[in-house]
């Protein structure tokens, strides 16, 4: 095994556990949906914490009890407004550490400790994270553009808990890449004079991967926004019907697929080895291939003519 490789392994700081243990419980609410019928636990909250808009409708009808803790979908931008906010907030950060040599806030620095980031972490070039930070914020703004001009919310809920989470998560993804950055004290540690000399070929491939994946992912997008207007653009219902173009020929939920891909860009972006970032991208990986399952159950039982070769997240797979 590389050295590099045995250095990763043998570390389990706080901010590899949390990822690892909510990969974990993706990973295990997956194989409890894929339980044959009989066998799938019934528990009316659990079934309410792990299914949100249009899955969670049916029948039978949710108990009030889970209805109380019911947020609407549409509160998904606050997601990418705590994103855009807070991400910019540490993209600005590292900006002024990498180019102008402004130390970083003592407490944010305190805080990465805490997290486990290192001093002087070997191997690793700041160019990486600095694109990684910028490749999540302009996600997390396109994201917001989306739900506020693109997407068409239905009156759907989802969890309080869930929505809570969302919160939560990308402040954290957020502290995981700046965690990634190699630190001299307060500051960010550049080899070489200058960190636009850190450029690799993997730069360029991770960014056009995370082009390529967000267009994809904005065309999913749009062409669900467009099943509920008209030629014109005006919104006249609310109802689900079977989308169909792009990516929509292969899965049910390519919005998901390109959302994995996003994520596999920025692992690609900080060369293929960065140990804590695969473990978000494996985290990613099962939260996504659950909500697409979760989806591909509902259109299969919604409509009877839904294309039979979908598949649910992975082309010809899953």
């Amino acid at each position: 095994m590389a050295p590099w490789a045995e250095a990763e392994l043998s570390a389990l700081n706080p901010l590899r556990a949390v990822w690892l243990t909510l990969t974990a419980a993706f990973l295990l609410t997956l194989l409890l949906q894929l339980l044959p019928p009989g066998l799938l636990p019934g528990c009316a909250i659990f079934q309410d914490l792990i299914r949100y808009g249009k899955t969670k409708c049916g029948e039978p009808p949710r108990p009030a009890a889970c209805r109380a803790f019911d947020v609407p979908k549409r509160y998904f931008s606050h997601f990418y407004i705590i994103s855009v906010l807070w991400n910019g907030f540490l993209l600005w950060c590292l900006t002024q550490s990498l180019f102008l040599g402004a130390p970083f806030p003592s407490w944010l620095h305190g805080l990465l400790r805490i997290l486990g980031a290192a001093q002087f972490q070997g191997g690793e070039l700041a160019l990486s994270a600095f694109l990684v930070l910028v490749f999540l914020w302009l996600h997390s703004l396109r994201r917001l553009f989306e739900c506020l001009y693109v997407s068409v919310f239905s009156n759907v809920m989802i969890h309080v808990v869930q929505y809570c989470f969302g919160l939560v998560y990308y402040v954290l993804v957020g502290l995981t890449v700046l965690s990634q950055v190699p630190m001299d004290g307060r500051n960010a540690y550049i080899t070489g004079k200058n960190v636009l000399m850190q450029a690799r070929w993997f730069h360029i491939l991770g960014m056009m991967m995370f082009i390529w994946s967000s267009a994809h992912q904005y065309k999913c997008h749009v062409i669900l926004g467009n099943l509920r207007k008209n030629k014109a653009g005006v919104v006249i219902h609310c109802n689900h019907r079977i989308p169909f173009g792009d990516w929509f020929e292969y899965v049910s939920s390519p919005n998901y697929l390109a959302e994995l891909m996003i994520y596999v860009s920025m692992a690609v972006t900080f060369g293929f080895h960065n140990f804590t970032w695969w473990l978000v991208v494996t985290n990613v990986f099962f939260s996504q291939a659950l909500s697409a399952f979760l989806s591909h159950q509902f259109y299969k039982s919604k409509f009877v003519s839904y294309p039979k070769h979908r598949k649910a997240f992975l082309p010809f797979l899953f």
